[in-house]
């Protein structure tokens, strides 16, 4: 297919970005919902809404916040899968001077009280099938303020009642619940048409996202994201993704949770600044329906990781879509597998681009330029304004072709983690960020991944930190101490393997598994389960997770 869309773009002369062009993620967005309010900003279950409906909604929503007593920079949650609710709730947050809490809507109660107390989170957007999760922890945090919304709440009626009656009735997906004191999301934004939004001032410095990552010790930590570190991010992607995207024009697919932050920049901050339709898939999971949505609609991007493009390609009716106007394939939040990448591009005519990134940088570290022809296995090229260097153990920088720990530093890179001076003192250093990755660079500038230093697990683009599975393990009494360490998985890239030294001979792997699944969300849960006499370790007493893995 030649590339008519495709406008001439050479990273290696790529211009340097202004980290300062706005203010706030809120000046972009109020350009956006003003410059294309009559075009489709998002669509779900068949439904659309346009940048002026989503204007209106969230500053509706922005109104009652600041009605509701919340104080400028208080934290706000939101636990919800990929619905409409999602970007007013966002939006709505951020346009009152609040920072948003991405919540995966999976995590356990135990997940969830960690994560609302770490933020100091005052208020919750959850949908209702996950509430009961909440009922359970409410009580020991500082939330005094639920907004409870229902998956089909903001489709037209007959359909929203249909679809609400079937989740709850018929397909039981809401377990009971008791949650004193709540308000419903969609009355709290009917109810903000009566009040007057006062635009805060926002200045870049501010704190606009608290994304929760892991961390090779101890439990997730919020990554402070300002408004800048995110403004200067989608600066730095439009630097190389404007060659591709057309403005008003493009149709970009959204299996990604929203609450994830690959799919946050890369899908919603990017194609609302851009002015694009953005199409909602609330469960990827099911495949068929998600190739069935796939085939209303002249879709031209897909950001994804390699489990999403592999399930795909392994669906009845996939390659028979229609591909015409399709452009690429966006891989990232784990390594692209080349023989997922070259069936890729033989069913739909088109490359797959990897791109690599971390929660710390807002996402994006560097991608390989849209006019590569064909896979080559490299994360590509820095962003612009972004420097990579590669380090020995020692901290100098390696040679050419050597294999170093990749630093990174830009205006993307995080301010730190929330309350955890010791833990950004560990990974920041003169304003160069750690990322625990071994990398090496090619003699045309092209990156590649080559192992990880750190012990993180990496689950179909999800982090999954030894530690905390190791803490759950340790939580069943007929545990001594374990290990858990990530293993090769040809469809998530990586499950969790456990090693586990045991008091009680009967103990078997099933029950282990079955401890940690009603502690841990799915993919965090261990797939295989071995028993050992000892665990290997340093003359310290630090297990050694290497040696388990090797």
């Amino acid at each position: 297919m030649e590339k008519t869309w495709l406008k001439h773009y050479d990273p290696r002369v790529s211009a340097e970005i202004d980290a300062d062009h706005y203010d706030s993620v809120v000046d972009i967005f109020e350009q956006s919902v003003k410059k294309f309010k009559d075009k489709v900003a998002f669509i779900n279950m068949g439904k659309s809404m346009t940048f002026g409906e989503l204007d209106t909604l969230s500053a509706q929503f922005a109104a009652y916040l600041q009605d509701s007593g919340l104080q400028r920079g208080d934290a706000v949650a939101i636990m919800m899968p990929n619905l409409l609710q999602y970007p007013v709730a966002m939006f709505g947050i951020l346009r009152a001077g609040l920072v948003v809490v991405n919540v995966n809507p999976l995590y356990t109660a135990r997940e969830l009280k960690h994560q609302l107390n770490d933020a100091n989170a005052k208020a919750i957007v959850i949908v209702e099938n996950f509430a009961s999760t909440l009922e359970a922890v409410i009580g020991e945090t500082n939330v005094n303020e639920v907004f409870l919304t229902s998956l089909g709440d903001m489709l037209p009626a007959p359909k929203r009642w249909v679809v609400n009656a079937v989740v709850k009735y018929v397909k039981k997906m809401v377990p009971s619940y008791h949650l004193s004191d709540t308000t419903s999301f969609m009355s709290a934004v009917k109810k903000g048409a009566s009040l007057s939004y006062q635009r805060p001032e926002i200045s870049n410095s501010d704190l606009a996202f608290l994304q929760y990552t892991g961390g090779t010790t101890g439990v997730s930590k919020g990554a402070m994201l300002t408004h800048r570190n995110m403004v200067a991010n989608l600066e730095q992607v439009s630097g190389i993704l404007e060659t591709v995207i057309e403005e008003g024009e493009d149709l970009v697919v959204t299996a990604l949770p929203l609450y994830h932050i690959f799919a946050l920049l890369a899908n919603c901050l990017m194609f609302v600044k851009y002015g694009c339709k953005n199409l909602l898939i609330t469960n990827p999971r099911d495949m068929p329906g998600f190739v069935n949505e796939l085939s209303k609609y002249p879709f031209t991007i897909l950001p994804g990781v390699n489990t999403l493009f592999n399930g795909l390609l392994n669906t009845p009716g996939f390659s028979e879509l229609d591909f015409s106007q399709f452009k690429f394939g966006l891989g990232g939040g784990m390594a692209v597998q080349r023989p997922v990448a070259e069936k890729w591009q033989k069913v739909t005519g088109t490359v797959l681009l990897e791109g690599y990134g971390l929660t710390e940088c807002s996402p994006v570290v560097a991608v390989n330029p849209p006019q590569i022809e064909a896979y080559k296995g490299a994360i590509g090229m820095p962003v612009p304004s972004t420097d990579i260097k590669l380090l020995d153990d020692d901290g100098n920088e390696v040679a050419k072709g050597e294999a170093g720990e990749m630093w990174v530093k830009g205006p993307q890179v995080m301010k730190g983690y929330l309350n955890r001076p010791e833990a950004t003192e560990e990974v920041l250093k003169d304003g160069w960020l750690a990322t625990g990755d071994i990398a090496t660079v090619d003699d045309e500038g092209y990156f590649y991944i080559v192992d990880r230093k750190k012990d993180m697990i990496l689950v179909s683009g999800f982090n999954v930190f030894p530690n905390e599975i190791e803490e759950v393990a340790a939580m069943h009494d007929g545990v001594v101490e374990a290990a858990a360490v990530g293993v090769p998985h040809e469809v998530s890239g990586e499950v969790v393997k456990l090693f586990v030294v045991r008091n009680d001979e009967s103990l078997t792997a099933d029950a282990v598994i079955a401890h940690c699944r009603t502690h841990l969300t799915g993919y965090k849960v261990p797939k295989q389960v071995v028993f050992k006499e000892d665990l290997p370790k340093t003359n310290v007493g630090k297990i050694l997770r290497r040696e388990l893995r090797d």
